[in-house]
């Protein structure tokens, strides 16, 4: 089992940055993949970006450079530093943990609550 604990979300400007931090406790962080997925009101849940355990990531094309995960084994932690933040970013951000180094959500078995993030034109 893996819980998972999303913060950082808020209302920011257009333009603006976020942090968003996933707490992981459970069974060993080292070894499993952890993901960032969003959901916009009225639309399905997809993929924002990836990494391993090693390191090696995966990203949304549309993010255009914009976003960045990375993970600090030792605080059992993955973030996600969003940039340049658009209106068509607003979501709730989810976190989530599995086996495989997928884009796809059902490929990963644990999910956190979600995290609000708002950005205003």
């Amino acid at each position: 089992q893996v819980q998972l604990v999303e913060s950082g979300g808020g209302l920011v400007q257009a333009g603006g940055s976020l942090r968003l931090s996933c707490a992981a406790s459970g069974r060993t962080f080292s070894t499993i993949v952890l993901a960032w997925f969003r959901q916009a009101p009225g639309k399905q849940r997809e993929f924002v970006a990836t990494i391993t355990s090693g390191g090696s990531t995966k990203y949304a094309d549309f993010l255009e450079g914009r976003f960045t995960i990375s993970r600090d084994s030792a605080k059992n932690t993955v973030f996600l530093q969003m940039n340049s933040l658009k209106p068509e970013d607003t979501a709730v951000y989810y976190c989530a943990a599995g086996a495989l180094y997928s884009s796809t959500s059902n490929h990963y078995a644990y999910w956190g609550q979600g995290t609000q993030v708002t950005v205003s034109s």
